[in-house]
């Protein structure tokens, strides 16, 4: 497969890269590493990386602002997305030829051509697998977004879908000329406001009759904490991690410009992926998503969660 989309690559001269919305690092960090791949190993192309921003993760690199035209003769690849309807930027339809490139547990094929391997522990490593593999040329910018990929997706080499691979991937990239110390002092150094808004999740979640954590934040809540909808919502799932006795939790999120609530899943042993699957979510074994209709969709969730612990429990 790796061959096949090499030479689709080498067919077109104009390359345009897409990934999901509400960008996390792992899906920039595969987004602009292999665009600064690409450009290296084929100065001669167009390559554009298109999509919304996530302020917090500008260091990563930047969106390319581009017209409709560009589209009608280029190849389009869509990363980090499992779920056609998660894209960003409505656009990559539009483009002559579409590959997909993901990890993630498919949820509904798209593409004329596909590569989905979960064993990666993020789109990242696979993307870079994929370059090593071809040959393909890295610059320092692309060895730095894709590590900054592999390191939030790995749980900083933390989760259980760390392998020897991933470590000697991580070692590959790290032997291009980028500061470690700038990678995570931007992931993980945080502003007050943060700390203050860990300390409230630490203090104000809940817990079902059989023991999932959960936290449920409204549109007012957002706006009262002076932050944006992704800080609040993926950004504090792991308050409720590692303590004894929770094995699964869950951060449900309204997003007012929708009229849906967001919700992040995690456990640390329980497959909860066919629970956000019975809600249109998805993800992996251990963490997952979905866009639910309401908090009262919200409760039915966590029902699921907890007979998910009472069946496994037997």
């Amino acid at each position: 497969m790796y061959q096949q989309i090499f030479q689709k690559i080498k067919e077109f001269d104009t390359i345009i890269i897409h990934r999901h919305q509400r960008p996390d690092g792992d899906a920039l960090g595969s987004q602009i590493g292999f665009k600064e791949a690409l450009k290296t190993s084929f100065p001669q192309k167009q390559v554009f990386a298109v999509g919304d921003t996530n302020e917090r993760l500008a260091f990563v690199g930047k969106m390319d602002e581009i017209a409709d035209e560009v589209y009608e003769r280029a190849l389009v690849f869509v990363l980090d997305t499992a779920e056609e309807f998660l894209i960003s930027d409505y656009r990559y339809v539009k483009g002559q030829f579409l590959i997909k490139m993901d990890h993630h547990i498919p949820r509904g094929e798209f593409g004329n051509l596909v590569l989905v391997d979960t064993n990666f522990e993020s789109c990242a490593g696979l993307i870079s697998d994929f370059l090593f593999q071809t040959g393909m040329k890295l610059n320092t910018v692309a060895a730095q977004a894709l590590f900054t990929g592999i390191v939030t997706d790995s749980g900083r080499f933390r989760y259980d879908s760390v392998t020897a691979k991933t470590l000697a991937t991580a070692a590959k990239l790290l032997e291009y000329d980028f500061s470690l110390n700038e990678v995570y002092s931007n992931l993980y150094i945080e502003e007050l406001k943060i700390v203050r808004l860990r300390a409230y999740f630490t203090l104000n979640f809940q817990l079902t009759p059989l023991g999932v954590a959960y936290m449920k934040n409204t549109a007012a809540d957002i706006k009262n904490h002076d932050v944006d909808l992704f800080t609040i919502s993926r950004g504090m799932v792991n308050t409720m991690a590692g303590i004894k006795g929770i094995d699964i939790w869950a951060n449900f999120t309204e997003d007012e410009s929708t009229n849906t609530v967001i919700c992040e899943l995690r456990s640390n042993q329980y497959n909860i992926n066919a629970v956000a699957a019975k809600y249109g979510g998805g993800g992996h074994q251990f963490a997952s998503g979905a866009t639910l209709k309401s908090f009262a969709e919200a409760d039915l969730m966590l029902q699921d969660l907890d007979n998910l612990i009472k069946e496994n429990s037997k």
